[in-house]
C-alpha cells in the first residue's frame, strides 16, 4: 500500500471496544427496529440473514422468528464487517438526538466529520486514529458537561462517537 492511500479498519473492528453484554444490547435494539425500518433496510436484513444466520429447524433462516435470529446476529456482528455496519446504522438511526448531539460535540472539538445523515455503511470501515489528546473518558466528560440536562449511557455516547466520526482509537 502506498503512503498516500487511506487505511481503514473493518466495521467489525468495533468489537475490540465493546463488552459482550453491551454488544448484545446494541444488536437486539437494532434488530427489534427492523419492522419499522425503510424497505431497503429490510432487504439488506434479509440478505444478511441468508448469508450469516443459521437457525436449527429452519431451512430458510429468514423465516425464523426474530428472537431466534438475535444470537446468530451477535456472532455475525463480531465476524462480518457488513453485518456490523448494518447493525450500527440501524442503532444510530434509533438514536437521532444522540447522533446530532455527538456530531455537535465533535464539531466543536474540530473533528473532521462527514455529514451526519451520510450513509456510513458505504465506507470501507473506520479510520484507525483519533485526534491527539482525545479518548473515550475525555469525550464522555465533555458530553456530560455540554448536555447537562440529559442522562445517556456512556457506552452509547462512546459508540455514537465511533459511528459519527467513523474513527476508532486504534493507533
Amino acid at each position: 500500500m502506498s503512503d498516500n492511500q487511506i487505511k481503514f479498519l473493518p466495521f467489525s473492528a468495533v468489537n475490540l471496544y465493546m463488552r459482550n453484554d453491551y454488544r448484545a444490547d446494541v444488536v437486539k435494539a437494532a434488530l427489534l427496529s427492523i419492522s419499522s425500518a425503510p424497505q431497503n433496510a429490510k432487504q439488506t436484513f434479509d440478505g444478511l440473514t441468508k448469508k450469516w444466520v443459521v437457525i436449527p429447524g429452519f431451512r430458510k433462516s429468514v423465516q425464523a422468528p426474530l428472537g431466534m435470529k438475535i444470537k446468530s446476529f451477535i456472532t455475525a456482528f463480531e465476524k462480518s464487517p457488513d453485518v456490523a455496519g448494518f447493525i450500527l446504522k440501524l442503532w444510530a438511526d434509533l438514536n437521532p438526538d444522540l447522533r446530532a448531539q455527538v456530531a455537535d460535540l465533535l464539531a466543536e472539538r474540530h473533528w473532521e466529520l462527514i455529514p451526519v445523515d451520510a450513509d456510513r455503511t458505504k465506507l470501507p470501515g473506520f479510520l484507525p486514529s483519533w485526534p491527539e489528546g482525545e479518548d473515550f473518558d475525555i469525550l464522555n466528560t465533555a458530553f456530560k458537561q455540554k448536555f447537562t440536562e440529559i442522562t445517556v449511557n456512556p457506552d452509547d455516547v462512546s459508540l455514537m462517537i465511533v459511528w459519527v466520526s467513523t474513527r476508532l482509537p486504534y493507533q
